[in-house]
């Protein structure tokens, strides 16, 4: 079985202004608080969404995400895949033709992210606990 996503995320330069507008389009709600690292989001300006508010309606469950960003922060949309070990999936990403972008980063034990860019330019993220 493959690394499953495990996360999502839409960050942009009014996080606010992004969060109202997701809430009313979809329904989410969301705790805002501080993400695993100020290169996501301004600190106290990302919004976590949780995946049961995200899923159902007949398509399962649906997957956690967040919401955020701030001044300095370009827009994006982003998934993250989990992976055992955050330096060796951006180590292996690299070996196959990507681009790291940011990390390993985070708090080891708790929540480590990096990014990478695919051949292509699409950027991904990668989270785990090491």
């Amino acid at each position: 079985m493959g690394q499953p996503v495990v996360h999502f995320e839409v960050i942009g330069r009014d996080p606010a202004k992004l969060r109202s507008y997701y809430g009313e389009l979809f329904g989410w709600e969301f705790q805002t608080g501080d993400a695993a690292t100020r290169a996501v989001s301004q600190p106290g300006n990302y919004g976590f969404v949780d995946g049961a508010t995200t899923g159902g309606g007949g398509m399962g469950a649906g997957i956690n995400g967040g919401v955020g960003g701030g001044e300095g922060h370009e827009g994006r949309v982003l998934f993250y895949v989990a992976v055992p070990d955050v330096e060796d999936a951006l180590r292996k990403a690299e070996s196959l033709g990507g681009r790291r972008e940011m990390g390993p980063e985070g708090t080891p034990g708790a929540l480590v992210v990096g990014w990478f860019t695919d051949p292509e330019g699409n950027l991904v993220g990668v989270a785990g606990t090491e």
